[in-house]
């Protein structure tokens, strides 16, 4: 079976994984955390966004952490940006890689952020337009690609309808959200081969939770289809807030593990990187929810 000679890990963990956090994160420990994802090897790490702080307390000081953070050629730190005002913060920050996001749910958008998929992707269009005119890239997220907590199953249709729309708008990519992770490797190569009738599979990426272990089978089954992107998050942080019971984003030191028995390259040090896990993990006062993770710390005490 053919698989991608290399894949790129997109490192979720300081937005994604830190966003639910009650206990605010300082922007020393916010940045540090960054900075040793950088130095494991992980050539684009988001790293915030500018939300309502009302909403998302915990990325109030996204524009801190970015003045702070140590600029190397070659690594992109994007943010997440849900509006004209989120991006105009996102400019003044000097960040040049936005991501955006939309639900192939009705329920799950209007939930989220109370409109409609209609509406929501009307709201991104001048975002989008306005953030390529400032010559910034833009990714995207489209949520519950395999399931929805308030709908279950969601339509093939639905999804490619969502991904196709943002791909036409001009996002460079659009990572394919298993938001309460309920997908299993079939449903996820019909879905991804749904999307692939309208957008290139050179487009896509896939972002899949751990609720029901199944997210390392659906990267596998995912590469099996061409995918040769893929978001997870240092230490297995993050969840879904809307989701009920959803534990965090598939582990990116399981990801690495599995890849590297593969002999897939990632450009990633397997090391260094779950010693950048056991940190944040340390600070959170939580053990490491990847397994390779623990079997690395294990074997150091061994």
């Amino acid at each position: 079976m053919d698989y991608p000679r290399s894949v790129h890990v997109v490192e979720v963990a300081p937005r994604d994984g830190l966003q639910n956090e009650k206990e605010i994160v300082p922007v020393e420990v916010k940045v540090a955390f960054i900075d040793a994802l950088v130095d494991a090897g992980l050539k684009t790490v988001e790293c915030g966004s500018f939300v309502s702080p009302k909403w998302v307390p915990q990325m109030a000081d996204t524009a801190l952490v970015l003045s702070r953070l140590r600029r190397v050629p070659g690594i992109a730190f994007p943010v997440l940006v849900p509006n004209l005002k989120g991006l105009e913060a996102a400019i003044d920050a000097g960040t040049k890689e936005i991501a955006v996001f939309a639900a192939a749910s009705e329920t799950f958008s209007q939930g989220n952020i109370n409109c409609s998929i209609s509406e929501s992707l009307n709201r991104l269009h001048p975002v989008i337009e306005c953030a390529l005119h400032q010559d910034m890239r833009v990714r995207a997220y489209v949520s519950c690609v395999l399931g929805c907590p308030y709908e279950g199953e969601i339509a093939l249709s639905a999804v490619s309808h969502v991904a196709t729309e943002l791909h036409n708008m001009g996002c460079y990519e659009v990572s394919l959200g298993d938001t309460i992770g309920v997908g299993t490797p079939l449903k996820a190569q019909k879905m991804i081969e749904a999307v692939t009738r309208d957008v290139p599979i050179s487009r896509l990426a896939v972002h899949f939770h751990d609720t029901w272990g199944q997210a390392l089978a659906n990267i596998l089954a995912s590469l099996q289809m061409g995918i040769a992107v893929v978001d997870s998050a240092v230490a297995g942080l993050g969840g879904c807030p809307y989701a009920a019971g959803a534990t965090g984003n598939v582990a990116t030191e399981d990801v690495i593990y599995m890849l590297n028995g593969m002999g897939i390259e990632t450009g990633v040090d397997l090391q260094k990187l779950a010693a950048a896990g056991r940190t944040i993990s340390t600070h959170l006062h939580r053990p490491v929810a990847s397994k390779a993770g623990v079997a690395l710390q294990s074997s150091r005490h061994n």
